[in-house]
């Protein structure tokens, strides 16, 4: 048994009785990890001494990189209508610059995802006061979200390398959220080049959840450049306007005749410059869009295209909101993969969420989740080639 599962699992024993289900969760994590000894690959040591593994998902066609630090999406490869093998997602090679300050590269986002106002909600009359580290906002998580967090392997598919699963306990009060939040992430990569994230949750508190996956795409490869001249779509009639520190006003308003309107397929650059008060509050599109037909279940609620590759991203998601983020603060200092740079917009992020700032917006959906209460959501990236 390794030592630090031990010394963990004694910690989770002297908890409350809620804390001993954990325990029980853990006992199997550590069984379960005994057999996926030989199949991860050191990626790396965190600042306290503890291993980070590699995990590779592949069908023969596709493959995904998965480190247990903050459950990272490291690389997606995937082949060019040349067949030349493209990985589409920003990152690092190494750990090192994982545990810098980066812009969430590839992470499980939460508890919370994107921005709550001054860091503040109340549930049950109670107030609770989050961890500020944004202009006074409290983003992704706070300071120490689950993408700062090794996260431990609760299974992985060692013989066919299709997926993954992965755990971690969020204390009470951790980053000031309330309630033992037990999450699991699970990535599963289908033979039709389907990348599956799952997300199960539970709590013994009233409590708020709002998880996402921050991966940068850029699907004409990682070190090649801005991602304006993508071709997207989003299955969206209106989206959320934010003030000035992104926080959405609580109005929904149509994308129609804004450059918010990708409706149609058109290139993510064609309207930046347009004079928009939302693109200047924005340095650009980091805004959550409503999509459409909330509550059928999992639909396809966008779609993106590289010209260049010939690469084809299908997202589908079971939430009502989608952030847009296209790197408007990268800014050529965060090297790439192949030791280039990182430049302005040179990776997209398609935030599968709840709205941003719920918790305070009674005409939002709800992201509460109750004891006895079981939280799931799915969102699934598809990759083909499509011919001109």
């Amino acid at each position: 048994m390794d030592p630090n599962m031990l010394k963990r699992l004694i910690i989770l024993l002297k908890m409350n009785k809620y804390i001993f289900s954990y325990a029980i969760i853990l006992i199997l994590t550590i069984i379960s990890c005994s057999n996926i000894k030989d199949d991860k690959v050191l990626f790396g040591k965190l600042k306290n001494g503890k291993d980070v593994y590699k995990y590779i998902l592949t069908n023969d066609v596709c493959e995904v990189e998965v480190i247990s630090y903050g459950a990272i999406i490291t690389s997606i490869k995937f082949p060019d209508i040349n067949n030349n093998l493209v990985d589409v997602v920003l990152g690092f090679n190494d750990l090192e610059p994982y545990l810098e300050k980066h812009p969430y590269f590839g992470a499980i986002i939460g508890r919370y995802a994107n921005r709550i106002a001054d860091g503040k909600f109340k549930l049950n009359n109670i107030d609770y006061n989050l961890a500020l580290n944004n202009n006074g906002t409290s983003l992704h998580g706070g300071i120490q979200g689950f993408d700062k967090v090794n996260w431990n392997v609760v299974s992985y598919d060692s013989e066919n390398k299709r997926y993954i699963k992965l755990n971690y306990l969020s204390k009470d009060m951790e980053e000031g959220y309330p309630g033992n939040l037990n999450i699991y992430v699970t990535y599963t990569l289908t033979v039709n080049n389907e990348l599956k994230v799952e997300y199960e949750a539970e709590t013994d508190k009233t409590t708020i959840i709002n998880p996402t996956q921050h991966s940068y795409f850029n699907l004409s490869g990682e070190s090649s450049g801005d991602v304006l001249d993508h071709l997207l779509v989003l299955n969206a009639d209106s989206y959320l306007p934010v003030n000035k520190n992104i926080i959405p006003t609580g109005d929904i308003r149509s994308v129609e005749g804004t450059p918010f309107d990708f409706r149609e397929r058109k290139k993510i650059g064609r309207d930046l410059n347009e004079n928009d008060d939302q693109l200047a509050l924005g340095n650009g599109y980091d805004h959550c869009w409503v999509l459409n037909d909330y509550g059928k279940g999992l639909r396809k609620i966008s779609e993106v295209f590289s010209e260049d590759t010939m690469i084809k991203m299908e997202v589908f998601s079971d939430l009502p909101g989608v952030q847009l983020y296209i790197g408007n603060f990268l800014d050529g200092t965060i090297k790439s993969k192949k030791g280039k740079q990182y430049i302005k917009r040179s990776g997209f992020c398609l935030e599968t969420q709840y709205f941003p700032n719920s918790p305070n917006t009674s005409d939002f959906p709800s992201t509460v989740l109750e004891p006895g209460e079981k939280f799931f959501s799915k969102t699934t990236f598809k990759f083909s080639i499509q011919k001109k």
